[in-house]
């Protein structure tokens, strides 16, 4: 019998969410994967800097602003955010402080945080992504995130915090 629940934090969820979806969307697995990884660092750092846990500072900005060329790369929408990618010899990547991130560093953390789980979640993702045609996903993904994320406690307290994923739930929302 397929596991129902995974216990699991979400920024995990968000990384594996947005792989399956940026490969639905014709993205192959190793560029999903950076792709996902950076859609859930960009929302942790977003976070983080409205609860005060990380603060920009201005001379940090300016400075990336004065190191980046026009055109230099292109942005790909995913789940609500305009990702920074990169051609590579091994094909597109997203960016993660101006440098390709690594797909295999990618599948090794969510092997690491899902365990043995990481099947089970990723089929019920998939059979998600798959019930819908990839323009209708690209518009509601962010949303199916919020309505299947693990609960957890407001404020810095729930940063980092570990929930329940409800499979079935997931599985539910396809149409």
């Amino acid at each position: 019998m397929a596991r129902r629940t995974a216990s699991i934090n979400r920024a995990p969820v968000l990384t594996l969410w947005a792989a399956i979806v940026a490969q639905r969307l014709g993205f192959n697995r190793a560029e999903a994967l950076t792709l996902g990884k950076a859609v859930a660092g960009m929302n942790a750092y977003a976070k983080g800097v409205r609860l005060g846990i990380y603060e920009p500072s201005p001379q940090s900005v300016k400075e990336q602003r004065e190191k980046m060329k026009h055109g230099e790369h292109l942005h790909v929408a995913l789940l609500n955010r305009a990702v920074p990618v990169a051609r590579t010899p091994e094909g597109l990547r997203a960016l993660a402080k101006e440098k390709p991130v690594d797909p295999k560093s990618v599948g090794k953390y969510l092997e690491s945080k899902f365990g043995d789980a990481l099947g089970d979640v990723a089929g019920a993702m998939t059979k998600l992504a798959a019930s819908m045609p990839p323009k209708d996903l690209a518009a509601k993904a962010y949303k199916l995130y919020e309505e299947f994320r693990p609960e957890i406690p407001e404020g810095v307290r729930g940063w980092g915090a570990a929930s329940l994923l409800d499979l079935k739930l997931i599985e539910d929302l396809a149409p």
